[in-house]
């Protein structure tokens, strides 16, 4: 799947493929560089169907990119993606550092067991 440069990819996208630990793996991989999907798939104990699945998550959400030649798929991460949501994680520190995060201005927890 190829999705065009322009396609910007919602965020929320993108946060929620990063949640499951085998897609962070394979992007932590994939930043020393490009690997097949049978490269990518090794350590891990599923099968290759089911480790397809997550490489398809990960494309969809634009955080990597394929290419097949022959019969093997490769796959490089895709920076861009990433560097948004490392922006917008940047934002969200600096307004936290600023004081606009301030455990005060927060609500506070309710104690547990105890309902309104």
């Amino acid at each position: 799947m190829n999705l065009m440069p322009n396609k910007a990819v919602p965020l929320g996208s993108v946060f929620q493929a990063l949640v499951d630990p085998t897609r962070r793996a394979v992007i932590a991989r994939l930043a020393r560089g490009p690997a097949s999907t049978l490269e990518l798939a090794r350590p891990f104990a599923m099968s290759l169907p089911a480790f397809t699945q997550h490489m398809d998550v990960l494309e969809r959400t634009a955080l990597v990119r394929s290419s097949k030649e022959g019969r093997v798929r490769t796959y490089t991460i895709e920076s861009a993606t990433l560097k948004a949501a490392e922006d917008w994680l940047a934002g969200q520190r600096r307004v936290r550092e600023a004081g606009g995060g301030r455990p005060e201005r927060r609500p506070k927890p309710r104690p547990a067991g105890k309902r309104r």
